[in-house]
């Protein structure tokens, strides 16, 4: 896939029920962090704050995959047994609904980062 132009031609370019889940990834995440833009990065979607970048994501052969960065798989390890992950990426499979209070969970935590890291 070449670089999306933007965050919707990223999601039509999927079948629909991939589309359906990486839209409701992106809901969830603008509203917990309506002040965050939408933009592509490493031509991925993510959501960018004015003092930094808050997560990205993107759709794979049979996962969604969450990118918030490594203190965030850190600080919620033990919740994420049931997924595979890594250093700084969820692996969320397609065949499970998302899970939206530990993705909520994992925003919300990135969101208070980002702002303690502005304050210093």
């Amino acid at each position: 896939m070449n670089k999306p132009e933007n965050t919707d031609a990223y999601i039509a370019s999927f079948p629909a029920e991939v589309q359906t889940k990486l839209q409701q990834l992106r809901q969830l995440v603008k509203t917990l962090a309506p002040d965050a833009a939408e933009v592509i990065s490493y031509g991925l979607p993510a959501f960018k704050q004015k003092s930094g970048m808050l997560v990205w994501y993107a759709a794979h052969t049979n996962h969604i995959g969450l990118y918030p960065r490594a203190s965030a798989i850190e600080a919620f390890a033990g919740r994420l047994k049931a997924y595979k992950f890594a250093k700084g990426s969820i692996q969320f499979p397609f065949d499970q609904p998302l899970p939206v209070e530990l993705i909520s969970d994992i925003v919300k935590f990135r969101v208070a980062e980002i702002a303690q890291k502005k304050k210093k």
